[in-house]
């Protein structure tokens, strides 16, 4: 299935990530993730979109670009773009099992960011093939909670870079 990457450039605007997610639920359409964070300039918002639904996909561009507090939309194509989503992976590990679990972490690149006498916590940042592959080596410790941010991206490189006034 074809997944594609949306990125919005919008008015950081009270309610208008609530418009952007009823304009998809009014529609039916299915969204894999979405996330939100304010720029570099404070006025505006990007809002990343996952698709992978060919009907979506097609309609996104064009609904999406109609609403009044989008400023850019446009995809992030994957060979011209990098992606990164974050993960938080609380896992039950005793004194015996701890080391196995942050020697793993440790080969992914990740990092231990909490310790209790029963479990750890793990931040895995990287790409969703990145984290599936690490969440499968996990499959034989008990993964107590886990959160995934969804993804994130940028186009690479300063030609393709929105600039607003």
């Amino acid at each position: 299935m074809q997944k594609k990457v949306f990125q919005l450039l919008v008015d950081n605007t009270s309610g208008v990530l609530s418009r952007i997610s009823g304009l998809f639920s009014r529609r039916g359409y299915n969204i894999e993730s979405i996330t939100a964070g304010t720029t570099a300039d404070p006025r505006f918002t990007r809002i990343t979109i996952v698709a992978s639904d060919a009907e979506t996909l097609a309609q996104i561009e064009k609904q999406v670009g109609k609403l009044e507090d989008v400023r850019d939309v446009k995809e992030l194509e994957p060979e011209i773009s990098v992606y990164r989503e974050l993960a938080l992976i609380k896992v039950r590990a005793n004194e015996e099992q701890r080391q196995g679990v942050i020697l793993l972490t440790n080969t992914f690149r990740g990092n231990i960011i909490d310790v209790a006498v029963d479990s750890l916590i793990i931040e895995m940042t990287g790409g969703q093939a990145k984290i599936d592959a690490f969440l499968n080596l996990l499959s034989g410790y008990e993964i107590l909670e886990l959160a995934r941010t969804g993804i994130a991206g940028l186009g690479r490189g300063s030609g393709n870079v929105t600039y607003l006034n």
